[in-house]
Parts: structure tokens; C-alpha cells; sequence
């Protein structure tokens, strides 16, 4: 028999109505700040109700048009480039983090634990460690304003590699024996038995590569000085000029909330595989 405390269920819930007001009103600002004019946004008190100009603000958002003196990079072709990259680091810290996982588990060759702590001591060097070095290689190769140049310095991931190798350990010896028993390949067996096991685990690395793919900020800012190769984060501070009487702060705001439909949408439409990977113990 469950036990009913009517002021106990009363605070939890007062707690979790604070706690969405507190993270949703500034996106709900966010919101209404984006069918105003800026002349309206600037004003004091700023109005709390949408205005009537949602379509032309973010018409003038994807293609560019405002009249600030700050960066007027069509936000369509921004959220096209956050989209490539996103899907290009997630798809490939993915596939290398596998392949190497697989290696380490299953083939015995010499310094194979020492090529595992190798990758794993990597956690501790993040790009912004390395960012001095990693730059000059991608200018060096002539990768700079380019999605090769975005993506390929952060596909990489030690992280990655370690959950996939934990994974792999406890995947049961009986399966590789039937497996090679029945005459199937390393590969065959990595196609037809591993990443079927792994789905759920590579749903939820896949929403976490892709919200980091479409995060980056400091990594672009440096390897990209074309408009034509900003990504949406980028372009947003990019927009930003000087006072608030210098931007086109309606627009600024409309393009924040275009840069976070792609990511939502993502958890959203993975939700269920994304919990399930993270807390699934099921073999």
C-alpha cells in the first residue's frame, strides 16, 4: 500500500514547477524577444507578449537581410554548416571509436594495453590544450575555411573509445567461440554480432557527439574567417557588434532559437535509445 503525503508530493512538485520556470523563461524571452522589432527589445520595460513580426524576423534571419553593422551571415547556410559538422564528428568519433575498441579487445598483437592507455591518457589533453599545434597542422595542410578543417581535429575521442572497449569486455566468450565456429570473420562477426549488441549504446554516444559537434565555438573561431563557413554558435556571437542600440537584437534572438531546434529535435527523437544506452545492463 503506498503511503500518501499530501505536503511532501506538494513541495516536490512546487521544486520541479520553480526549477522548469527557472529554464524555461529564458528561452520563453528568448522567444517573444524574436517577433518584436529590436526598437521594442530595447525598450524599458521590454514587452512580455509575442509581436506580430515572428515571420519577417526570421525570414530575415535565414537569409541574411538585417541592417546591422555586425556579421549578416544568412543563418540557413550557418545551421547547413553546424549540421555537416555535427553529423561529420558524431558518425566519426563513432566508427574510430568502435574499430579501435574492437582492436583492443579482441586481437592480441604487442603494446596493445599501451596503445589503450595511450589513447586514454589523451582525456587530458582537449583540444584547448592543444589547440596551438592542432591549428598549425590544419593551416599546414591548407584545411582552413573548410568542413575538413571543422570536423577532422575533433573526431578523435579517447571517452568514446573506453565506453565502447568496457562494453565489448562483457560481451560473453561463448558468442566469439559460436562465431568462430560457425566460420565467421573478425569482421563478420563485428558487423553481425558487436554493433547489433551495441545499438543502444551508440544512440546515446550519438546524441552527446552531436550536441558537442553543434556546440563548437573556440575550435571554429579559429579555423574559419569565410562568413560562408561559420556555424550557427559562431555566427551568433558574430552578430553581436556593440551596444544594444547597435544590433538587431530581434534577429540575434530569432537565430538562437533556430541554433536550438537541430539538438532538441535530436533528443527529443532519441530519447528513449539515449536513457536506455546510459542505464541498459542487459546483454
Amino acid at each position: 500500500m503506498v503511503e500518501r503525503r499530501p505536503l511532501a508530493t506538494f513541495i516536490s512538485h512546487f521544486v520541479l514547477i520553480l526549477g522548469v520556470i527557472v529554464v524555461a523563461f529564458p528561452l520563453y524571452v528568448t522567444l517573444v524577444a524574436s517577433t518584436h522589432t529590436a526598437q521594442d527589445i530595447v525598450q524599458v520595460p521590454m514587452p512580455l507578449l509575442p509581436g506580430p513580426h515572428l515571420i519577417e524576423n526570421y525570414a530575415a534571419a535565414l537569409q541574411g537581410t538585417s541592417g546591422s553593422a555586425a556579421s549578416t551571415a544568412p543563418v540557413g547556410r550557418m545551421m547547413f554548416v553546424s549540421l555537416v559538422s555535427a553529423l561529420v564528428i558524431a558518425f566519426g568519433k563513432i566508427a574510430i571509436s568502435l574499430l579501435s575498441a574492437f582492436a583492443i579487445v579482441y586481437f592480441r598483437f604487442p603494446g596493445r594495453m599501451f596503445f589503450f592507455w595511450a589513447i586514454f591518457v589523451t582525456l587530458m589533453l582537449p583540444v584547448e590544450v592543444r589547440i596551438g599545434p592542432t591549428y598549425q597542422v590544419v593551416s599546414d595542410l591548407g584545411m582552413l575555411n573548410s568542413y575538413a578543417g571543422l570536423t577532422v581535429p575533433l573526431i578523435a575521442s579517447a571517452t568514446a573509445t573506453f565506453l565502447f572497449r568496457q562494453f565489448f569486455l562483457t560481451v560473453p566468450d561463448e558468442l566469439v567461440e559460436a562465431a568462430r565456429v560457425d566460420g565467421a570473420g573478425p569482421l563478420r562477426f563485428f558487423k553481425d554480432v558487436l554493433l547489433p549488441l551495441s545499438t543502444t549504446s551508440i544512440a546515446a554516444l550519438f546524441v552527446i557527439q552531436f550536441i558537442y559537434g553543434w556546440n563548437q565555438y573556440l575550435w571554429p573561431l579559429l579555423v574559419t574567417t569565410d562568413e560562408s563557413m561559420y556555424p550557427v554558435v559562431m555566427g551568433i556571437k558574430r552578430m553581436i557588434s556593440g551596444g544594444d542600440a547597435a544590433n538587431d537584437w530581434n534577429i540575434v534572438m530569432a537565430t538562437a532559437i533556430l541554433a536550438m531546434i537541430p539538438p532538441a529535435v535530436v533528443v527529443i527523437l532519441m530519447q528513449k535509445w539515449f536513457v536506455k544506452g546510459l542505464v541498459d545492463t542487459e546483454k
